[in-house]
């Protein structure tokens, strides 16, 4: 069936988003672990509600921009964790202004980004919530060792303008083992110091099944889920039922028995791969593959004839969902093949 939208153009089937927000929300709220979605794969105040609603407690966000947007667009989003070592005068300034709106946390895992988020706050009517983040095997950011999370705890709960609000880490998958081993250590140390420790909040999608495992962490934030993708399909941890984006796009020439070009490039599906070979799945079309992308085109090859004509639309499964909300200004809202709404992304935000 052809859709009359212009393409290329991403769209989410909303039914599929709501399943997806009570598959997980129903596990959570049997194993007693608190829901804060990360809203970077949606960046849609609509959807925030949608996962508040079923009983989320708050939202995660990576920017300034990104809780300001969220903030902005929706009275139901009182309660906001910022991922990310925040520093620079400007940033702070938006923090503090956005710190007077909403419950405000933000992370830090280094001596540095908390000494400026006090310097700042120690002016302030209103203390700033600040978790340690922790490394758990992810090897991106946090402190390495329960030892150090806890000296970093002392730290914040010392400086002036700044309240200690727990822990926070993005494991690898299949690290719960990991998180629940790190943060007992850490939580009992931080205590032993005379120190609360309120909450202990662990995220990822790929292992969310998994979240209660590690009954240290009180919460979970799950991003990918919203929408699941590629990636998460070839983990086995969704089906392409669950895939709630999809990339709409028409077939602009067959210059071959079994190549297509279709008008969706790097700037709408991405150039990630995540381990994967090839750009996305061509729903219905297993014999498909997307094997380059330039800025505009893409590439469809079958080892037979392609069956496809000038003018056909196909509907993809990118390989990082998260990615492709960012490259566009606005989803289309659909409900298995009727096309029902436009939403603005308003969270892309500037790069504060």
């Amino acid at each position: 069936m052809t859709l009359q939208i212009e393409t290329p153009a991403v769209l989410v089937d909303i039914e599929i988003a709501r399943r997806n927000i009570r598959v997980f929300q129903d596990y959570a709220d049997r194993h007693g672990i608190r829901v804060r979605p990360h809203i970077k794969t949606h960046k849609l105040p609509q959807i925030a509600e949608l996962q508040l609603e079923a009983g989320a407690i708050g939202i995660t966000c990576q920017k300034v921009t990104e809780a300001e947007a969220m903030v902005e667009g929706s009275a139901h989003i009182k309660d906001v964790l910022i991922t990310y070592n925040l520093l620079g005068a400007e940033k702070l300034a938006r923090l503090a202004r956005l710190n007077q709106c909403v419950a405000l946390s933000v992370v830090a895992d280094n001596p540095t980004v908390i000494d400026g988020l006090s310097t700042r706050f120690a002016r302030e009517d209103a203390p700033l919530t600040v978790l340690v983040e922790c490394n758990t095997g992810a090897d991106r950011c946090g402190v390495a060792t329960p030892a150090e999370a806890a000296g970093l705890a002392r730290r914040i709960a010392d400086a002036p303008g700044l309240h200690f609000g727990g822990l926070m880490t993005y494991p690898p998958v299949g690290g719960t083992e990991r998180v629940q081993a790190f943060m007992s250590e850490a939580k009992r140390l931080i205590e032993a110091d005379g120190i609360a420790v309120p909450a202990i909040t662990s995220g990822g999608t790929p292992s969310m099944m998994e979240a209660a495992s590690a009954p240290v962490a009180t919460e979970h934030r799950p991003g990918t889920y919203i929408y699941n993708d590629r990636s998460l399909v070839a983990r086995g941890v969704a089906t392409w039922d669950d895939c709630a984006l999809t990339v709409l796009a028409t077939v602009v020439s067959v210059p071959a028995e079994n190549r297509a070009i279709i008008d969706a490039g790097s700037k709408v599906l991405t150039s990630d791969l995540l381990g994967l070979s090839g750009y996305g799945h061509v729903l219905g079309r297993d014999d498909i593959r997307i094997d380059q992308l330039s800025e505009e085109h893409g590439r469809l090859v079958a080892d037979g004839p392609i069956r496809l004509k000038v003018g056909d639309q196909v509907r993809i499964v990118p390989n990082h969902a998260c990615v492709v909300t960012n490259m566009v200004d606005a989803v289309h809202i659909v409900e298995g093949n009727e096309a029902k709404a436009i939403w603005p992304i308003v969270a892309r935000g500037r790069v504060l």
